[in-house]
């Protein structure tokens, strides 16, 4: 477990890096497009500079798309403000809106509830706010214009298989085994249950592409009503389960786009490579060794230009 001194000294990181990327507000203002892509994030007041970072960065390599953000509760006024100058007014929706239906509250279900919704009709991008963009996103561009989902992958040797690839032996589980683990050693099983799952792929809700149309949220109704039979509701509540979601919509609606991962990935405090496009930087390490900030201000650089 973390130590007081541990969180004091992450949190003093976390602040010098939102003083690094204060300077998001001096590069130029995006000029959205309504054509057809969204890029959609959850976000609250506390990661709204690394948001408009992660916003900007990304857009300026596509070159297309709006903003459509979820409030997590915690925007002030203050920020909806900033979104609007920064972002050319995007469409704005309160978590408290969100109808969960048979799946659980939290844990990001209600950003992906209504990814869904948004996706009826348009191609949607889940972004982030703990993501920089460095480099061309080519392979993004081609999943828009042939309409098929991406993702990037959870680790290196992350593909697209048979859900029977996933079964295990959940008995053998201690209790404190993740969610993700457990639901995934009882894949083949809960997708009989629920029928018309075949492939899976262990991929990060951080960064994902959803094209127009598809399954909606039927699905995940269907999905969690099956998973809490056979896990209990508290289990599959658990963080975790959203992302095992949204990798079987990615993996059902025909072969995705699983990004390479020597250009899209995650980063677990290792050296980011001259090639890297696109990077995430998940919790574990977010701030070790000033990767995070460095690369934010490379993106920035660009910006500026």
């Amino acid at each position: 477990m973390d130590t007081l001194a541990d969180r004091a000294l992450r949190k003093l990181r976390e602040l010098h890096f939102n003083r690094t990327v204060r300077a998001v507000l001096a590069a130029p203002p995006i000029c959205a497009a309504n054509d057809g892509v969204v890029i959609f994030s959850m976000i609250g007041t506390r990661v709204l500079l690394p948001y408009l970072v992660a916003a900007k960065s990304l857009h300026a390599r596509l070159g297309c798309g709006r903003f459509a953000i979820l409030d997590d509760g915690t925007l002030t006024d203050a920020d909806k403000r900033l979104l609007e100058v920064h972002l050319d007014h995007p469409e704005l929706r309160s978590i408290a809106s969100v109808d969960v239906g048979d799946c659980p509250r939290g844990g990001c279900w209600e950003r992906l509830l209504t990814l869904l919704e948004l996706r009826r009709e348009n191609y949607v991008i889940q972004l982030d706010s703990d993501t920089v963009t460095l480099g061309p996103v080519s392979e993004i561009l081609a999943a828009i214009d042939q309409g098929r989902d991406f993702t990037l992958r959870g680790e290196a040797g992350s593909a697209w298989l048979p859900v029977a690839s996933f079964g295990g032996d959940f008995a053998d589980l201690p209790a404190s085994a993740h969610v993700q683990i457990k639901i995934e050693s009882l894949l083949p099983q809960v997708a009989a249950d629920i029928g018309g799952l075949t492939h899976y792929v262990r991929g990060c809700a951080g960064f994902a592409g959803f094209a127009p149309g598809g399954p909606g949220r039927e699905l995940a109704d269907a999905f969690s009503r099956a998973a809490s039979a056979r896990l209990g509701r508290e289990v599959w509540a658990q963080w975790g389960s959203e992302q095992v979601m949204s990798n079987l919509y990615i993996a059902n609606e025909d072969e995705p786009v699983l990004l390479p991962y020597n250009r899209y990935l995650n980063f677990w405090n290792e050296p980011v490579a001259s090639e890297a496009a696109f990077v995430h930087f998940v919790g574990t390490f977010r701030y070790h060794g000033g990767a995070y900030a460095e690369a934010a201000r490379r993106a920035l650089s660009k910006l500026s230009v």
